[in-house]
């Protein structure tokens, strides 16, 4: 059988699944996935469906990407799961070494829906900048693959880690809605900064047509 994680991941739109519908989640996968490289499945969808959940999602032939940021899940041999890299280098490293080999390991640096202000709130010093370089140089000291962060610093994590798997979530097309997403940027630019997987959710899963959606984000790239 081949394993999701050995797959060459050429479209590297993956669009996030978070619902806890099965039937709808299914419905949008099958319409988007000839223009998409694979499908994110929360903690939310996770916790509605389970095992059973994903099992029928993969049914569809593509790369899984499961951010539930927990560790029992190498059964499921998903493509990408995250960690938080906060959570300190033993910690990646412990993640690493129970995670199945054909999965990537990513650290969580810091959610695209913070801004500078937000970080002084919740007690980080410096620049978001800052914030994901230090979290960056620590997920790689700590044998990750890669790290998950927002478009703005992708690029400065890619001249720092030029082998890095970097994930890029909150992407809004040119034109699109920001909804919840303070640093936001196009697929496009997130690509051209050097990141490997894009996540993309309500443009894609709140469009009339989201396979109109994806087969326009895909033209983009």
């Amino acid at each position: 059988r081949r394993r999701q994680g050995d797959r060459n991941m050429s479209n590297p739109v993956f669009v996030a699944l978070d619902t806890p519908d099965l039937e709808q989640a299914i419905t949008i996968a099958k319409s988007v996935r000839g223009h998409v490289g694979g499908l994110k499945l929360g903690l939310e969808f996770f916790c509605a469906h389970g095992h059973h959940g994903v099992h029928e999602i993969q049914k569809l032939d593509l790369p899984i990407f499961l951010d539930l940021k927990l560790h029992a899940i190498n059964m499921l041999e998903p493509a990408v799961v995250t960690v938080h890299a906060s959570g300190g280098r033993a910690m990646m490293e412990d993640a690493k070494a129970a995670a199945n080999e054909h999965t990537k390991v990513v650290g969580v640096t810091l959610l695209t829906s913070l801004d500078q202000n937000d970080m002084g709130k919740i007690g980080y010093q410096g620049t978001p900048h800052d914030q994901v370089e230090r979290l960056a140089d620590l997920a790689r000291e700590a044998g990750l693959d890669g790290i998950v962060c927002s478009g703005n610093e992708v690029g400065a994590a890619h001249k720092i880690w030029k082998d890095g798997f970097f994930v890029v979530p909150g992407l809004r097309p040119k034109g699109g809605a920001m909804g919840d997403q303070k640093r936001a940027v196009t697929p496009q630019q997130a690509r051209n900064n050097g990141a490997s997987l894009l996540v993309i959710g309500r443009p894609i899963t709140g469009a009339e047509n989201p396979n109109a959606a994806a087969r326009a984000i895909e033209a983009t790239l």
